[in-house]
């Protein structure tokens, strides 16, 4: 039941990626130029989210299990580090040069799209580069 949940809430997920422009570099890009020919219209897809996750949210912390029955897991810390500040800002330049971020990838290299493949191999990378510099 649990592969069965997963494979449906990623398909979800990826149908309103593409559905909601945000597997599209170029739309992207666009509502990032707030200085130049800005497309506001990805602000009204965070801001859905946003409406449909804090209830989420609000319920997960009164909760101890997932529906499913695993253990809920939660962020446990609210303090702002510089690993935090240094990972945000690597996160921002790269969405904002490549107009793609980890959701969108899979769905850009899931499709076949060479800049999907490449920008999901660079990820990788840089996560392993992460666990290899934490060690």
């Amino acid at each position: 039941m649990k592969l069965v949940s997963a494979f449906l809430a990623g398909l979800v997920f990826g149908v309103g990626l593409i559905v909601a422009g945000m597997a599209n570099p170029a739309k992207v890009l666009g509502f990032l130029d707030i200085a130049g020919r800005w497309d506001p219209s990805l602000a009204l897809v965070m801001a859905g989210a946003v409406v449909v996750a804090l209830p989420a949210f609000a319920v997960a912390k009164r909760r101890g299990r997932a529906l499913l029955g695993d253990e809920m897991q939660l962020p446990a810390t609210r303090s702002v580090d510089r690993r935090l500040l240094l990972g945000s800002l690597v996160f921002g330049a790269g969405w904002g040069l490549a107009g793609v971020c980890p959701g969108p990838a899979l769905v850009l290299a899931g499709s076949g799209l060479p800049s999907g493949l490449l920008f999901l191999v660079a990820m990788l990378a840089g996560m392993w580069l992460h666990r290899a510099s934490a060690r």
